[in-house]
């Protein structure tokens, strides 16, 4: 179980980079990475169409891997 559960996690983990990698970038120019852009952070504008599902399935493979995680600690401390 221990053993599975683990390759179950790397592959979360190669899927998560993935996932991260392909979300559009928010950011107009390399200037705007340092000014902070708080503005835009609390902006009411909601995701939508491949922008929305990618967050949605990086927030969900990201609960699971914290899951796993839990699960593989537990399982290797008997």
């Amino acid at each position: 179980m221990y053993k599975l559960l683990l390759a179950i996690m790397l592959i979360l983990s190669v899927l998560i980079i993935i996932a991260v990698m392909m979300q559009p970038s928010k950011q107009n120019n390399a200037a705007s990475a340092f000014s902070g852009g708080a503005g835009e952070l609390f902006g009411k504008t909601k995701a939508r169409g491949f922008e929305a599902f990618m967050k949605r399935a990086t927030t969900v493979m990201g609960v699971t891997w914290m899951v796993i995680a839990v699960a593989l600690a537990y399982l290797s401390s008997k």
